[in-house]
């Protein structure tokens, strides 16, 4: 339950939505919720305000497109992020569908132990929330490797979801569900899997643009209106697919050559746009956790701050996980600042309201 109705969240396989299942998850968004989608760090996506006599129809909508596992276990245990560039038949797409076939294999894991499938030529998801993570090594084997690890265990061709598997049975074997992630999990790696082998260098995410695919486009902050997507789909019909990402941008599957036409007031199409260089969680009132406005104030803010901004709710720092060179978070109705840091971190200064932080900023 969040301040603006229930969430319910939806993890698309392989991060795709076939354009049936997009113009699907808008009509039920708009059905039983209040039409707002957001787009995690995860690259899951998020019905806001549904109504409580709604949520089990939202659900059903959902099986019915293929959004959702109808076993409940393997829907639990489907928290797979994959580089959003993948093909058909290549190795992230290879592994992701084999991990999901063999979901029934893992053990039970805490809710926000998630699977990071990074199988290109170089890793993408390197700042993405993930705790065990199948990637391309320096020397173009793949690896797995423990989140808070440097190094990673050369892989096997085929072998790659068993290894993977083997890793989340030892984290429950050993008491990880204690410390709920990995990362926390100080508990001696099994032997086979300490690593030997350093990543590949990381290459530089999906920015807005032209793509391989056909067209990236960003979201203000992660959010999605359902009247948007439709009517962004039904502007351009050749549009075949979207991809979620885990940098508020969508990847519009499309011929190449009609996306460089395709423009929308909706949608980030600038990749030097400030705004993508902004986290910011919903904020008051949508989430009882936070005490002051966020989005407002982050739009506002975003182009006088040099590198990254955040700003945050409250301590929690749902909107991103990684250090900020600019953050800003909520509490008890004012905001403290802080620099290179997390949400709720010791701060610079305290008990700010919004006028004093513009100011400060040169953005009054």
């Amino acid at each position: 339950m969040a301040g603006d109705g229930l969430l319910v969240r939806v993890r698309p396989p392989l991060g795709r939505l076939t354009r049936a299942q997009a113009l699907g998850l808008c009509v039920a968004a708009t059905e039983h919720g209040n039409g707002q989608i957001d787009l995690t760090t995860r690259a899951n996506l998020q019905i806001r305000g549904v109504r409580e006599d709604g949520w089990r129809s939202l659900v059903e909508a959902l099986i019915d497109l293929g959004l959702i596992d109808l076993d409940p276990v393997r829907e639990a245990r489907a928290n797979i992020l994959v580089a959003p560039d993948w093909r058909t038949g290549d190795d992230t797409h290879r592994i992701a569908e084999d991990l999901r076939r063999r979901l029934s294999d893992l053990p039970d894991l805490p809710g926000k132990i998630g699977f990071a499938i990074d199988a290109g030529a170089r890793p993408v998801l390197r700042e993405a929330p993930a705790d065990f993570r199948i990637e391309r090594a320096a020397s173009g084997t793949l690896i797995l490797r423990a989140e808070g690890r440097a190094l990673g265990a050369p892989l096997t061709l085929g072998g790659e979801p068993e290894s993977l598997i083997a890793l989340a049975h030892w984290f429950v074997d050993t008491g990880g569900l204690a410390s709920k992630r990995v990362a926390r999990h100080h508990a001696p790696l099994p032997e086979w899997a300490r690593g030997t082998t350093p990543p590949a260098a990381v290459a530089a995410p999906i920015s807005p643009g032209p793509n391989p695919l056909g067209i990236a486009l960003g979201l203000r902050f992660g959010r999605l209106t359902a009247i948007a997507m439709t009517d962004l789909l039904a502007a351009e019909p050749t549009i075949r697919a979207i991809r979620t990402t885990p940098w508020h941008i969508v990847v519009c599957e499309t011929d190449p050559q009609l996306a460089t036409q395709l423009d929308s007031a909706d949608f980030i199409t600038d990749p030097s746009s400030p705004t993508l260089r902004a986290d910011a969680c919903v904020g008051a009132p949508a989430c009882p956790q936070a005490t002051v406005e966020t989005r407002d104030l982050a739009r506002r803010l975003a182009p006088h701050v040099t590198g990254r901004l955040h700003v945050s709710g409250c301590a929690k720092g749902c909107a991103r996980a990684a250090t900020a060179d600019v953050v800003l978070t909520g509490r008890d109705g004012r905001y403290d600042l802080a620099f290179d840091a997390r949400a709720g971190a010791p701060s610079a200064r305290t008990g700010l309201d919004a006028a004093q932080i513009l100011a400060q900023f040169g953005a009054a």
